[in-house]
């Protein structure tokens, strides 16, 4: 049985900010923030829905419980991930209002 990526079922995150050198500003260099993180919640969705249908699969009796399992794991890997992403913007913001101006 062949083993797959890890990472094959979620779109690459621009994580990394790139800097200009004649501006000095910061930015990314493909997609807004707001669409990494769409597609980050669509790729949560898909996974969560591969499962489920793996799941049914081997209910069935036509998938293998192996590929059921793997599925669930990647689908419960992928919402941790989303949450502490999560956790980490709820952070964020509270230490920005927490700032005295």
């Amino acid at each position: 049985m062949p083993i797959g990526s890890i990472a094959a079922g979620a779109p690459p995150l621009p994580l990394a900010p790139t800097s200009t050198p004649s501006t000095g500003t910061t930015g990314t260099s493909s997609a807004p923030f707001g669409d990494s993180l769409n597609a980050l919640l669509n790729a949560v969705d898909e996974s969560a829905g591969l499962a489920n249908s793996a799941v049914g699969n081997m209910l069935d009796g036509t998938g293998d419980v192996h590929q059921a399992m793997i599925a669930l794991q990647k689908a419960e890997n992928s919402l941790q991930l989303t949450v502490q992403v999560r956790n980490k913007l709820v952070q964020a913001y509270q230490d920005v209002m927490r700032m005295t101006i």
